[in-house]
This record gives C-alpha cells, sequence and structure tokens, in this order.
C-alpha cells in the first residue's frame, strides 16, 4: 500500500525536522494535499449534478404571474396604423371619462373595463376624467 500524504496546515510552511501533520497546541486546519487535488477535479462534476437538480426541481418551482397578452390594443380599429380621437371641447358635458385601458366596448368612451383588467393583470390604469369647469 502507498503511503499516506503528510497533513499540511493551511497558510502555514511545516518546519524542518517536525513530525509530519503534528503541530502541538498551534492552530490551524490540516488538510491532506491530496483532498484538495481531489475536490478541485470534483468541482465540474459537481457542478453537472448541480445543474441537473436545478432542471429537476424547476417545474416545481412557483412561477410568477404572467399578462396573458402582451398587445395593449387587442381590437379597436386595427386596420389603422395608429389610433386617434379627437374630441371638440364645445360638445363634453360637465365630466366624461375616456377609457386608457383599451377594453372598453364603447371604447374612447370608459365602461369600467379597466376594473376587469386591473384584477387579471395587477395593473391599475383607470379612466382619463376630463370635467368642466363651471362658469
Amino acid at each position: 500500500a502507498a503511503p499516506r500524504p503528510a497533513l499540511v496546515p493551511l497558510g502555514e510552511p511545516q518546519q524542518a525536522g517536525a513530525a509530519p501533520g503534528r503541530r502541538g497546541a498551534q492552530r490551524g486546519t490540516k488538510f491532506p494535499v491530496s483532498l484538495v487535488s481531489e475536490w478541485l477535479r470534483l468541482l465540474p462534476f459537481l457542478g453537472v449534478l448541480a445543474l441537473l437538480g436545478y432542471l429537476a426541481v424547476r417545474p416545481f418551482l412557483p412561477k410568477k404571474k404572467q399578462q396573458k397578452d402582451s398587445l395593449i390594443n387587442l381590437k379597436i380599429q386595427k386596420e389603422n396604423p395608429k389610433v386617434v380621437n379627437e374630441i371638440n371641447i364645445e360638445d363634453l358635458c360637465l365630466t366624461k371619462a375616456y377609457c386608457r385601458c383599451w377594453r372598453s366596448k364603447t371604447f374612447p368612451v370608459c365602461d369600467g373595463s379597466h376594473n376587469k383588467h386591473n384584477e387579471l393583470t395587477g395593473d391599475n390604469v383607470g379612466p382619463l376624467i376630463l370635467k368642466k369647469k363651471e362658469v
């Protein structure tokens, strides 16, 4: 059988004539030199094992709440390159609410569809409210 390697304290050189691996009451962790090189050879294998473990557990981890659709405007004037609505100021009554969530069935006037949109997506959009000053 091959002789076991001597224990070498980390960070301290071994003194000549001292018994291998024995330092009396001195502090310091002693590892066989070959142990460190064995762990270094195991690192790629342990990395692959960690990756495989993560890939096996990932389907069971909780997922973030994702928005059902990435488009904001799903159906209003899709044939136009840009949706523009003009409102004549003189036509305003005292208070009018306009849609900003693009979910209103009466677009551009708000019908409260943003409440359902906010509930589904976690958004906080609300209507644009225009008020006419009383003179």
